[in-house]
């Protein structure tokens, strides 16, 4: 289901998702509001649960976090069961940035990010092996990023190009 919302709800979550840093009179300056006005769409649109949380992104590179793989992970025996206890394991491990269930040959695609090589041996043998789920790990390392994106396309809904465009 598609939300029910207008060209200036675009531009304000263009806006937010790009700098999630504005302040409400600024957002509502570029929108061509009011502050009360903006802050009640802004309101709404997090009532609404398109608005998840506002965050800050941080340089991986500059805190020594420059090692990232993404890993294909097959399960010994994907019964619902088990892809939970996968799923809640996953979630205690901070190292795991991404965790995707797949169709296919493998049940999981993880990005996870550490130090070094040495981190992600040890994150790989005393915690994803060590589980005792993981019958088989494919680990691509990733050499350089050229695209990496926290936005939302909101261009392909369609009849909010012309706003954020």
């Amino acid at each position: 289901m598609r939300p029910d919302l207008d060209p200036i709800d675009a531009k304000i979550l263009d806006l937010i998702q790009n700098d999630a840093a504005l302040s409400v009179a600024d957002i509502a300056d570029r929108v061509g509001l009011s502050s009360s006005p903006c802050w009640r769409r802004i309101k709404r649109l997090e009532e609404q649960g398109i608005i998840l949380r506002r965050v800050t992104l941080l340089d991986r590179e500059a805190l020594g976090l420059t090692f990232e793989v993404v890993a294909s992970v097959k399960l010994q025996m994907p019964t619902r069961d088990n892809l939970e206890k996968f799923e809640a394991l996953v979630m205690k491990w901070p190292e795991v940035v991404d965790c995707m269930t797949v169709t296919g040959a493998m049940d999981y695609i993880l990005r996870i990010v550490t130090t070094d090589m040495h981190a992600y041996d040890d994150f790989l043998r005393d915690r994803m092996l060590a589980s005792g789920l993981v019958a088989d790990v494919q680990s691509r390392i990733v050499i350089r990023v050229s695209k990496r994106t926290t936005a939302a396309p909101l261009g392909l809904v369609s009849r909010y190009v012309s706003a954020v465009s």
